[in-house]
């Protein structure tokens, strides 16, 4: 098997739904894909931080903080960093048109590709139905979502325990759910819509935490995933040519290669416990 990479570029890097300040957040795993990666742009598409979460009760380790210095690390060297609120972090909306070291605060944008084609980024919400006439009923479906994270915490524990890779239960009990698959549906083919309206090449989105990248009668629907089910990113290529990163097939290639020790979260050293001197230099 290759040897991956120490640090992979790429020209842009989108990545949304991290839900910083919750407990069901994969900060470290996203730490372990910033520090592996580089690249010329990089779009933080919508709920970043989970305001409603920590209106609630407030949770925020050093993890949640690396990210967040990391990000910004990155827009003072120079990265061009957009960042999209979504219906988590609605309050950053008060801020669009402005900028803050570096992070340019956007309601939208439109980016172009290598090769050529326009792509409409938006977090998603607007074109959710329930966030967008019936928010009571999203904040319930929240609180019912937080419970089967806490499940899924406590699931994979069990499976580093046994010396298993992470595995989303929630998202596989998403994708069974036949109301879920017909709202998923219905989203994209919102999303598809709009781009064509808006004569774009595509769409890059996030919102329903479920990665995918399809054509939808000539549109390229991008969905990047998100950082607490499945840890996934969408990447450009110099080339144009756009792909959906898994993480956690990405860091298991890497285990293969490179031994236990690796891994933010299988190894003996846990993020929690770096150091201010280690997190510098991740």
């Amino acid at each position: 098997m290759d040897a991956v990479p120490a640090v992979k570029r790429y020209r842009s890097i989108w990545i949304s739904d991290v839900h910083l300040g919750t407990r069901g957040c994969q900060a470290e795993l996203l730490l372990d894909f910033l520090k592996h990666t580089e690249s010329d742009h990089l779009f933080l598409v919508g709920d970043i931080v989970d305001g409603w979460r920590l209106k609630k009760s407030w949770h925020w380790p050093q993890a949640h903080n690396d990210v967040v210095q990391k990000i910004m690390r990155r827009a003072r060297k120079g990265v061009e960093v957009y960042y999209i609120p979504g219906n988590h972090d609605e309050a950053a909306r008060d801020y669009v048109g402005l900028q803050f070291g570096g992070v340019h605060v956007v309601d939208e944008w439109v980016h172009t590709t290598a090769d050529g084609r326009r792509l409409l980024i938006t977090h998603g919400d607007k074109f959710d139905a329930v966030v967008r006439y019936a928010k009571w009923l999203a904040l319930l479906g929240d609180h019912a979502y937080v419970t089967l994270l806490h499940v899924n915490t406590l699931f994979n524990w069990v499976r580093r325990k046994l010396g298993f890779n992470y595995w989303s239960l929630s998202a596989y009990l998403k994708h069974k759910a036949k109301t879920a698959v017909e709202f998923i549906g219905k989203y994209e083919e919102a999303l598809g819509e709009e781009a064509r309206r808006r004569k774009v090449d595509g769409v890059v989105c996030g919102h329903i935490h479920t990665a995918e990248m399809r054509d939808i009668e000539g549109i390229l629907y991008c969905n990047d995933g998100d950082w607490v089910e499945s840890c996934t990113a969408l990447v450009e290529h110099d080339s144009g040519a756009l792909e959906i990163i898994h993480w956690t097939e990405v860091m298991a290639q890497r285990l293969a290669t490179t031994g236990p020790s690796s891994s933010p979260t299988g190894g003996k050293i846990k993020a929690k416990e770096l150091t201010a001197k280690e997190r510098e230099a991740a």
